[in-house]
C-alpha cells in the first residue's frame, strides 16, 4: 500500500510517524511534485497539481470534516473521497455550542460587563420554553449538538436535507418545512455543510423569521452568514447577538465590524479541531478496509457536496 501525505499548513512528521505506526509494511512519504503514483492520499487544502498527478489514486482522505474546499478542485473521476466521521470533533462542538447557548440564555456576557465596571446585580431567571433551540444541519456532529442541547431540557428542533430521527428533537425536513422550522426557533445553530444550496443560508430573509430576540450560533463556514444582515438584524434589535467561530475571510481582517461588536462573540475558528491521534485511527481502519474491498462510512457525494 503506497500513501501520499499533502496537508497545506500541517506538520507533516507526527502524521507520518503515527500513520506508520497504524499501518506497518505501508509505504507512506509527503507529496513532492512528480512523486510517483499512490494507492490512497491524506490530504487538506492540497494544489490542483496534486489531483492532477494522482490521477490513480484509490481515495482521498480529508483531514477535516468539511470537504468544501477539496470539493472546488478537478477530482479525479474515480477516486472516493472520505471525510472524518468525528474524530473527537463532536465532542468538541457540543461543549462549544452548549456553552455559547448557555452564556446567552443565562447572561452571563451580562454579567461580565457588570464586573467589569463593579456592579453587582441580578437579572430575572429566563424561561427555557421561551429559548427553542433550532439546529440547522443533522449529521455527525448537529446530531451530538442537539442531544448535549437536549439535556439542559431546551425544546430542540433539528433540520435537514433528508429526514432524521433523533430522540428529543423535532425533526424538520427538506425546503417546505424550512420557514417552518426558522419560525419555531429563538436560537440558531448551524452546522451545514457548505455547498452552492447552502452559501448565504444565514440572511436577511432567514434571521426575520426567526423568533424575536433570536441569537445566532455559527460554527460551520464563513460564507454561510451574509455578514451585513447579520449586523442589520442586530441593529434593528430582532436579534439580539450572535456566537462566531468562523468567517468568509480567515483570519478575520483588521477592521471588520464584528472585532468590536458588543453583541458579537468571535472566537478563531476553534470550535472543533481536528484531533490528530483519533483522525489517524479512523483513517487507518478506513484505508485497510478499502484494501479488503469492505465498504467504509464518510464517502463524500461530490454532487450533493458533502
Amino acid at each position: 500500500m503506497k500513501i501520499t501525505f499533502c496537508c497545506t499548513g500541517t506538520k507533516a512528521e507526527p502524521w507520518l510517524q503515527g500513520l506508520s505506526a497504524a499501518l506497518p509494511g505501508a509505504d507512506i512519504s509527503v507529496w513532492q511534485p512528480g512523486a510517483p503514483q499512490a494507492d490512497y492520499a491524506v490530504v487538506w487544502a492540497p494544489p490542483q497539481q496534486f489531483m492532477d498527478e494522482q490521477a490513480g489514486l484509490k481515495a482521498l482522505f480529508n483531514i477535516g470534516a468539511g470537504v468544501d474546499a477539496l470539493l472546488k478542485l478537478r477530482l479525479p473521476p474515480d477516486t472516493l473521497v472520505v471525510r472524518l466521521d468525528d474524530a473527537g470533533m463532536a465532542v468538541q462542538m457540543a461543549e462549544y455550542v452548549s456553552h455559547a447557548v448557555i452564556r446567552h440564555f443565562r447572561e452571563f456576557d451580562g454579567y461580565e460587563a457588570d464586573m467589569a465596571t463593579g456592579r453587582w446585580g441580578y437579572r430575572k431567571p429566563r424561561l427555557r420554553s421561551d429559548y427553542p433551540i433550532g439546529v440547522m444541519g443533522l449529521g455527525v456532529l448537529g446530531e451530538r449538538v442537539a442531544k448535549a442541547l437536549a439535556q439542559f431540557d431546551f425544546p430542540i428542533n433539528g433540520w435537514s436535507r433528508s429526514a432524521k430521527a433523533i430522540d428529543g428533537v423535532r425533526a424538520f425536513t427538506g425546503t417546505e418545512q424550512f420557514n417552518e422550522f426558522l419560525a419555531a426557533s429563538r436560537v440558531l445553530v448551524n452546522l451545514l455543510p457548505l455547498t452552492p444550496d447552502t452559501a448565504d443560508v444565514i440572511n436577511k430573509e432567514t434571521l426575520a423569521r426567526l423568533q424575536p430576540g433570536a441569537y445566532v450560533i455559527n460554527v460551520a463556514r464563513g460564507a454561510h452568514l451574509v455578514d451585513e444582515d447579520l449586523l442589520a438584524a442586530i441593529d434593528s434589535g430582532h436579534v439580539a447577538g450572535a456566537t462566531l467561530d468562523v468567517f468568509r475571510t480567515e483570519p478575520l481582517p483588521a477592521g471588520h465590524a464584528f472585532w468590536n461588536h458588543p453583541r458579537i462573540t468571535i472566537t478563531p475558528h476553534t470550535s472543533a479541531r481536528t484531533l490528530r491521534e483519533e483522525s489517524i485511527a479512523q483513517i487507518a481502519r478506513k484505508m485497510a478496509a478499502l484494501q479488503r474491498g469492505e465498504a467504509v462510512a464518510g464517502i463524500v457525494n461530490p454532487a450533493r457536496g458533502y
